[in-house]
């Protein structure tokens, strides 16, 4: 009797299909019955090759071996999981087997874990396949009844093969190319890994990161009136006469960017009469917010709660198959089929507790109607958004629960009708100044009711009335002057740079790849996350707190690709490109080989780029600085800051750092510089240290006591420990803690037998460190508020205290941030 094999992606996924389609044994690393044998890939079991494995001498990365490019692909078994593939193979074998059906996840990235699976497994057997959306039996069952046929799958299989080669030439070539060119070889531990999708993502990390930098304060004024009407008091703005927005982006309706004009203002104002009245009311209307796919959804997780966005993915991953409680989450559609009514009422009836009521309302309002936003086949991809499946969601961890209380509540929400608020817009006019004040009012609550919201929250206005007159008054009681800075755009978090991979289209001033990006953005739903794992891995992003911040890694990395016109790698457009054509194969438009060649001659012309590039003083910015050497300007080239007579040189990142101008200025004209913090060691671990310039112009670290934690670095001259004075006892040893010239260390981390590395150097980001608050540090385990240090990212001034940590580690800790400057209040003499 035959069988139908059918091969999962992953054992999970096999265990629900075998729970679905009857009784099985569990035979050694899979299930069976009479009709069916079910196993699973674990993710991909078979990848491309590597370099050294199509030519031994492939093995060393030097230039003139590039481009590497295989006529064939030929494919070899993942070594870590080669014995599920060898299994998987003896069952594609099998005499009794008769047909193979593809299980493993529906989408692009699926059908080439197949694919690859059943060509290196050299398989004649007919393929069916599976395409599921939903793990519920039901959803199974019905998935097995419609089958597709393998012949159907061509040109998605052409697609996903593209996408892996062209990854693969574009990937291990571009690496290799840079890497040699910046770093000369591998061997240094260097590696300047480039992509297809994450150089463009790095390149707008470190695009904003610029832009902050180059970002002038810029004072503003704004005027805050206190009004009184019968009914009670309100705020109000002064707004500018015909205000309308021009090309200053920073311009604002309510900002006044002359003080003189501001306080002859507030001059005015002080001996005005009372205000003249009037308002405009508007009823409006908000409507639910769409289904998730998965990007929404990791970028409010991280809102709502800080998670990353792999983090949610893999929260996700484990609601989908391991408790069944919602679909697919990898998807990138936020509508559903138009024939998926009925299933949204049988999950909507399924919801108990609190969710159970708005789940029953919406049934017995009958809300669950053919609403395009909603049911919209021309915005289903491979699959549709995520829903709960409404299956029993007992047993979940805190994060599952909280992911799957966002799924459920946007699905339940999705039906119900528009809030209505009721939006009052005042003016108040003064002397011929006119003060505007909003207020807002939930009137319906529609949507948010499922969020908790309740009628008439908001921000309301003391009403006008009869006693106001006709027209209608208030009285001014205060005016406050408001001196506040514009701020800098924000640094990326993991949501806001989701945010712009979808929207990658932006970035790109091509229409057509603009629409491909707008349709597909850099990565998928799926990868996206990984993305920024990668980059954070690979050194050249890391998190503070929710900011993501570009190293000096990344920094020159671009550089160099701008230096190089490698704008292919850099810009989103290559993406754009890859996807427009992508999606053409995948529904039949452009064939396999013509996207290949075309990925060919780009590859070649980024080898040849990084071959004929030739680093020169053409093109150098002459600097303030003057060399010691020929009493010249110092020049800025790609990489240094150099003399022309090239007898001084210096590079921009010394030790994980990258140093600026100012800084170089420092050590040029003083001959050293620091302590200073922010350097990495190869291991990726923090110190201090100073730098010198030393008689053959030669740049050297000098560590204090040769304690920089590595056994590098010089000698300070010997210390005697006697004349030191103790200011306190060691948080690691209980030794004393020694004031010695550069640092405030313990006594025994001194000498050739050291046994402690407790330090604190006496500057730190720029700050010559008083003594009297390491005393009190060591005391109380906090400084006071120590002003103006100067942060090694922004180069802008901060205040902190210093805290002593578990372990003798120190930290900042930052004051309250205030709402805004003080305030400059002239009373009118009112009665409070």
């Amino acid at each position: 009797m035959s069988k139908t094999l059918i091969i999962a992606e992953k054992p999970s996924v096999a265990r629900d299909l075998s729970s679905a389609l009857g009784k099985f044994n569990k035979v050694e690393g899979w299930f069976e019955n009479d009709s069916y044998i079910i196993d699973s890939a674990i993710g991909h079991l078979v990848e491309l090759p590597m370099p050294e494995d199509i030519d031994k001498k492939l093995k060393f990365w030097r230039l003139e071996s590039l481009p590497i490019m295989p006529e064939v692909f030929n494919l070899k078994p993942i070594e870590k999981t080669k014995s599920k593939f060898g299994e998987l193979k003896k069952l594609m074998h099998r005499k009794d087997v008769s047909e193979v059906v593809n299980a493993c996840d529906a989408g692009r990235e699926g059908e080439l874990i197949f694919t690859y699976l059943y060509e290196l497994g050299k398989s004649k057997k007919p393929v069916k396949r599976l395409w599921l959306s939903s793990m519920t039996r039901s959803a199974i069952r019905d998935a097995f009844d419609n089958l597709r046929d393998g012949e159907q799958m061509k040109n998605l299989q052409d697609a996903a093969r593209c996408r892996s080669e062209a990854d693969w030439l574009i990937g291990i070539n571009g690496t290799r190319a840079i890497t040699t060119r910046m770093y000369g070889s591998k061997s240094r531990g260097n590696v300047a890994s480039v992509g297809r999708v994450q150089t463009p993502t790095l390149t707008i990390v470190l695009d904003r990161e610029r832009e902050i930098r180059a970002f002038k304060k810029r004072t503003f004024w704004n005027i805050a009136g206190c009004f009184e009407v019968r009914q009670g008091r309100y705020d109000g703005l002064y707004q500018k006469d015909n205000f309308k927005k021009s090309e200053d982006a920073a311009d604002r309706s309510e900002r006044i960017w002359e003080a003189e004009e501001a306080a002859r203002i507030v001059e005015i104002l002080k001996n005005g009469g009372p205000a003249a009245v009037t308002e405009t009311k508007k009823r409006t209307r908000q409507i639910a917010p769409r289904l998730y796919d998965l990007t929404t959804l990791q970028r409010e997780a991280n809102n709502r709660f800080g998670f990353s966005a792999r983090r949610t993915l893999n929260v996700a991953q484990a609601l989908y198959e391991k408790h069944k409680a919602i679909t697919y989450p990898r998807t990138d559609s936020r509508a559903l089929p138009e024939d998926y009514p009925e299933v949204c009422k049988r999950t909507l009836a399924a919801f108990d507790g609190e969710l159970g009521v708005h789940a029953q309302k919406v049934l017995s309002e009958n809300w669950v109607k053919s609403n395009r936003r909603i049911f919209n086949n021309a915005q289903v991809s491979d699959h549709f958004a995520i829903l709960p499946t409404g299956d029993n969601q007992g047993n979940l961890n805190p994060d599952e629960s909280k992911i799957y209380d966002m799924i459920a509540r946007r699905f339940i929400a999705a039906f119900y009708p528009s809030a209505e608020h009721d939006v009052t817009t005042r003016n108040s006019k003064v002397e011929g100044f006119n003060f505007k004040t909003e207020g807002k009012v939930l009137v319906k609550k529609g949507w948010l009711e499922v969020y908790g919201k309740n009628n008439n929250s908001g921000t309301d206005l003391p009403p006008l009335s009869i006693e106001d007159g006709s027209p209608p008054q208030a009285d001014l009681l205060s005016v406050e002057l408001e001196e506040k800075e514009t701020k800098p755009p924000p640094r990326y978090t993991e949501a806001t740079l989701l945010s712009a991979m979808e929207g990658a289209g932006k970035f790109v001033d091509d229409e057509e790849l603009a629409d491909a990006l707008k349709e597909k953005g850099l990565g998928t739903p799926a990868t996206r996350a990984s993305i920024i794992e990668q980059l954070i891995n690979q050194k050249y992003i890391e998190r503070e707190k929710r900011d993501l911040i570009p190293t000096a890694k990344a920094e020159n990395l671009i550089d160099f690709l701008s230096a190089l016109k490698a704008d292919s790698l850099t810009s989103p457009s290559m993406t754009g490109d890859w996807e427009q054509k992508l999606r053409q194969i995948e529904i039949g438009k452009m064939t396999r080989s013509d996207f290949m060649s075309g990925i060919t001659q780009m590859t070649g012309d980024i080898i040849d780029r990084a071959k004929k590039f030739q680093e020169s003083d053409a093109g150098a910015r002459e600097t303030e600085i003057n060399s010691p050497t020929d009493n010249k300007p110092i020049l800025e080239t790609l990489r240094t800051y150099k003399s022309q007579d090239d007898a001084l040189v210096i590079y921009k990142t010394i030790g994980g750092r990258k140093f600026s101008e100012g800084e170089i200025k420092t050590l040029i004209e003083e001959k050293q510089i620091g302590p200073i913090d922010g350097f990495r060691s190869k291991a990726g671990k923090p110190f201090s240290a100073r730098l010198i310039l030393d008689v053959t112009n030669r740049v050297k670290f000098v560590f204090d006591n040769n304690n920089d934690g590595s056994g590098n670095g010089e000698a300070e001259d010997p210390i005697d420990l006697t004349t030191l004075e103790c200011i306190g006892p060691c948080p690691k040893d209980g030794g004393k803690v020694l004031a010695a010239p550069k640092a405030f260390a313990c006594e025994n981390t001194f000498g050739p037998e050291k046994s402690c590395d407790f330090r604190i150097f006496r500057t730190m980001l720029s700050k010559q460190l008083p003594e009297e608050e390491i005393k009190k540090l060591l005391e109380d385990g906090k400084t006071g508020l120590i002003e103006k240090f100067i942060s090694n990212r922004t180069k802008k001034p901060f205040s902190a205290f210093l805290t002593l940590k578990k372990g003798g580690r120190i930290g900042f800790e930052f004051p309250p941030r205030a709402a805004s400057k003080p305030k400059k209040s002239i009373s009118k003499g009112k009665k409070a």
